[in-house]
């Protein structure tokens, strides 16, 4: 948020976060960690770096080569692995090595990509903080997992179906249906790469478990059958009005049963809880679901 303006009636922006911190604390009973910027890029950064350890910590653009400078670039939100392996490649380490670096060779390397690592390296960030408000209409529903841990392709499986509830959940709650469905997967650091597949069906679902049949398919088709896996990712998109999907029926399967199903599941979790009611594979330990409903935003509260 923005609070420029407002030292009159609130104090100023340590006074703000303060108050903040005790407002979430007493209506909610968690705690939180702010960070303070000149921009919302040096908000977040300070928040990650600092805030998570001093609840609140505040960096302004003189501060940036003394409190963001000397970390790891992989430290840095919006730094991922592979970044991380080329600018390592080309003698990076730090943050601080990319605000000296040339800009017109990050610029070549990295296109539009490394002029925005070069200026966010100095704390620059021209972005808006409040973004445009118009409603977009939903393109798709999907749900990606960092894993804590490499996954092998038996646990993987229960992983997919965690992760296909939940996007196939918040479509029934939009009211749509899917008839593409998308898998990726993203090998360990020890192993490089993935893939990412879709798959496109003849009846636009927001079935669980028809969403689920197809991405084990292309997992079963694409993987390379040894390597580990670190991260997961499940979307349902070519979005159509469920009331405009037509149920064919079937002799060997039951399908206005397999929907009411979810829409039951969906009720009961909105009254009582988002895990009020899971599937069995969801209480093993390869299941996300229960590790994520204790995070907020993809943080521990």
């Amino acid at each position: 948020m923005t609070i420029n303006g407002l030292e009159r009636l609130f104090g100023n922006r340590w006074e703000i976060a303060r108050k903040i911190q005790k407002d979430i604390l007493d209506r909610f009973g968690i705690t939180c960690s702010i960070g303070i910027g000149d921009n919302k890029f040096l908000a977040k950064v300070v928040m990650d770096l600092h805030a998570k350890k001093t609840r609140i910590a505040e960096c302004k653009y003189e501060d940036v080569a003394e409190k963001i400078w000397p970390f790891p670039v992989q430290d840095i939100w919006g730094i991922g692995h592979r970044m991380m392996k080329n600018l390592h490649r080309m003698g990076i380490v730090t943050l601080g090595q990319i605000a000296n670096y040339k800009f017109e060779r990050l610029q070549q390397r990295f296109g539009v990509m490394g002029e925005q690592l070069y200026w966010h390296a100095w704390g620059i960030d021209l972005s808006p903080v409040f973004g445009d408000f118009t409603k977009h209409e939903q393109k798709s529903f999907g749900h990606g997992i960092a894993l804590l841990r490499d996954y092998s392709k038996e646990d993987v499986a229960t992983c997919i179906l965690d992760l296909c509830e939940e996007a196939c959940r918040r479509a029934r709650t939009a009211g749509k249906a899917g008839r593409t469905i998308q898998l990726g997967i993203s090998y360990s650091r020890n192993t490089a790469g993935g893939f990412s597949r879709s798959r496109s069906i003849d009846i636009p679902t927001n079935v669980t478990m028809d969403m689920y049949d197809v991405c084990i398919q292309l997992f079963h088709e694409f993987y390379d059958g040894q390597s580990k896996i670190r991260h997961v990712h499940v979307g349902l998109t070519k979005l159509h009005d469920k009331e405009d999907v037509d149920i064919q029926l079937d002799l060997f399967e039951d399908r206005t049963k397999k929907n009411d199903i979810g829409y039951v599941m969906d009720a009961v979790r909105d009254k009582y809880g988002s895990t009020a009611i899971l599937r069995a594979s969801s209480y093993t330990d390869a299941g996300v679901t229960l590790e994520r409903s204790k995070k907020i935003g993809g943080h521990y509260a």
